[in-house]
C-alpha cells in the first residue's frame, strides 16, 4: 500500500496537527520526517486540546504507530517531558519508535543558537533558539551525536569529546561564553535520559517498509512547510531541513514510488514567524482580526503570527514542488468575519505581472500583490458537514483556490475541533 506525505504548503501553521489527526485514524503508521521540537500541532479532542511537539499526531490513537524518522533531531529531555504530558493525560505512548539514526540535540546547540541570534542583531533569522539548525549543521559536518549513541556510552563519550573541543572553543573564542562540562552532559544524557530513550530506539526503517509490504496505511508527517524548505524556501528565512514531500523520502528511508498521495495544508489565509518576505503581508485592524480569530499565537513560542491574505501565487508553486495530488483548506470559518475577501493571484514588479514565483529573494522582497476580491459570507460555520451547508460565497472561494492552483480541495476546516471539517465535493 503506497504512503501518504501531509505536508504544509505556506510557512507553517496551517493546521496540519489537525489533518494528520483526521487521516490517522485510518493509518497503522504516522512517521514524522523531519524538523526537531520547534514546530508545535495543535489537535482539539473532545475539548481537550492536545499540543504535540516531537511525537507524532497518531498517538491519539491507540491502534496507530507513532514512528520519529531519522530525518528528525530530537532533544530527548523533551521527548520524555513529552511522553510522560501524554501519560499523564491517559495516552500510551508505549507504541512509539524513534529511529536510531535520528540525531541529537545537545545543550551546546541551544547555546550556539542562542549566541548566533544575538550576534546577527537586526539581520537575525528568527529561530526558536532550541538547537535545530546547529544540530542539523553538526550532522552535515560529521560531528553530530545520534540517538543510537546512547546505547553505546564509550562511542557517546568519545563523539561528545570530539564536538565539546570545538564547540567550547566556539562558545568562548567566538561568543565570550562558558565553556560546557562535558562529563555533566555524559552524566546527564547516559545516567538520566538513555534508561528513557532506549526501549523506544528501533529500525524505523524496516518497520516502515514492512507496513507497506503488508499493505498497510503508511502516513508521512513533516514539520514545517514549503517555504520554510532549506532548499526551496525563502532563504535565509527558513529552517534546517526539508519539510517538502521530498524530504519525506530521506527522512524516513522510503522511495518516490511508496508514495501515491501528497496532501497539501493550506490555511485560507497566510500566517508566518518571524523575519522574512511577505507579499500579502497585512497590518492595523484587519491584521487583529486575523490574529484573534485565528488565535494566531505560536503554539511553542506564543510568540504572534504575521498575517496576510492567501497567495494563490505561492501555493500553486507549492502544489508543484510536492507533487500535491489534494489540498486540505484550513481555518475557513476564520474570515466569516469579513464583508469581503481577498486573494493574491499575481504579483507586480517595475510594471510586470509575475504569475510565478521569482527566483530572485531581492524581487520577492519588492513585489506587489495583485488581489481578487470577492464577496463574503459573514455566516457561521462552525456546523457545517457536508459541502451544501457552506454558503454559496464561501464555496466560490473555495472553487477559486482549486482552479488556480491546480488541485482539488478535498477538505475544509470549519472550526478547531476534530470533527469540525467538511468533505468539499467541487
Amino acid at each position: 500500500m503506497p504512503a501518504t506525505v501531509v505536508v504544509g504548503t505556506q510557512w507553517g501553521d496551517e493546521g496540519k496537527g489537525k489533518l494528520t489527526d483526521l487521516l490517522a485514524r485510518d493509518m497503522r503508521l504516522v512517521v514524522r520526517y523531519q524538523g526537531g521540537h520547534n514546530a508545535g500541532h495543535t489537535i482539539v479532542v473532545g475539548g481537550e486540546t492536545f499540543a504535540l511537539q516531537l511525537i507524532p499526531s497518531g498517538v491519539l490513537y491507540p491502534e496507530t504507530v507513532p514512528v520519529i524518522g531519522n530525518g528528525v533531531v530530537v532533544d530527548p529531555a523533551v521527548l520524555v517531558a513529552e511522553c510522560d504530558a501524554l501519560e499523564a493525560r491517559g495516552i500510551d505512548t508505549s507504541r512509539l519508535v524513534v529511529s536510531g539514526n535520528a540525531h541529537l540535540i545537545m545543550p551546546y546547540h541551544y547555546e550556539i543558537d542562542r549566541a548566533t541570534e544575538r550576534s546577527l542583531g537586526k539581520n537575525k533569522l528568527g529561530t526558536t533558539k532550541r538547537g535545530i539548525g546547529p544540530a542539523y549543521a553538526d550532522k552535515a559536518a560529521r560531528i553530530g551525536l545520534r540517538v543510537q549513541d546512547l546505547l553505546d556510552e564509550k562511542i557517546f563519550r568519545q563523539k561528545l569529546d570530539v564536538a565539546l573541543r570545538e564547540k567550547n572553543l566556539v562558545l568562548a573564542k567566538v561568543f565570550n561564553r562558558l565553556a560546557l562540562d562535558g562529563r555533566e552532559i555524559a552524566r546527564v544524557y547516559l545516567e538520566q535520559l538513555a534508561p528513557r530513550i532506549a526501549p523506544m530506539i528501533g529500525d524505523t526503517v524496516g518497520l516502515v517498509h514492512e507496513a507497506l509490504d503488508a499493505g498497510e496505511n503508511v502516513m508521512l508527517e513533516g514539520a514545517q512547510a514549503t517555504y520554510l524548505d532549506l532548499d526551496h524556501g525563502t532563504y535565509p528565512y527558513v529552517t534546517s531541513s526539508n519539510p517538502t514531500a521530498g524530504g519525506a523520502c530521506t527522512g524516513s528511508g522510503i522511495g518516490p514510488r511508496d508514495i501515491n498521495r501528497v496532501v497539501g495544508i493550506a490555511k485560507a489565509y497566510v500566517t508566518r514567524v518571524g523575519a522574512g518576505p511577505f507579499p500579502t503581508e497585512v497590518e492595523g485592524e484587519l491584521a487583529d482580526t486575523l490574529v484573534e480569530r485565528g488565535h494566531e499565537y505560536g503554539t511553542n513560542t506564543g510568540r504572534r503570527r504575521r498575517p496576510g491574505w492567501l497567495d494563490l501565487v505561492m501555493l500553486r508553486h507549492a502544489v508543484r514542488l510536492n507533487s500535491i495530488s489534494e489540498i486540505a483548506l484550513t481555518k475557513l470559518d476564520v474570515l466569516s468575519a469579513f464583508e469581503s475577501v481577498k486573494l493574491c493571484v499575481a504579483y507586480e514588479y517595475e510594471g510586470e505581472r509575475l504569475t510565478s514565483v521569482p527566483y530572485h529573494q531581492s524581487v520577492l522582497h519588492r513585489v506587489r500583490p495583485v488581489y481578487e476580491e470577492l464577496p463574503g459570507w459573514g455566516d457561521d460555520l462552525s456546523g457545517a458537514t457536508e459541502t451544501g451547508d457552506l454558503p454559496a460565497a464561501a464555496r466560490d472561494y473555495v472553487r477559486m483556490i482549486a482552479e488556480y492552483a491546480k488541485a482539488p480541495v478535498t477538505y475544509v476546516g470549519v472550526g478547531p475541533g476534530r470533527e469540525q471539517y467538511v468533505r468539499f465535493a467541487a
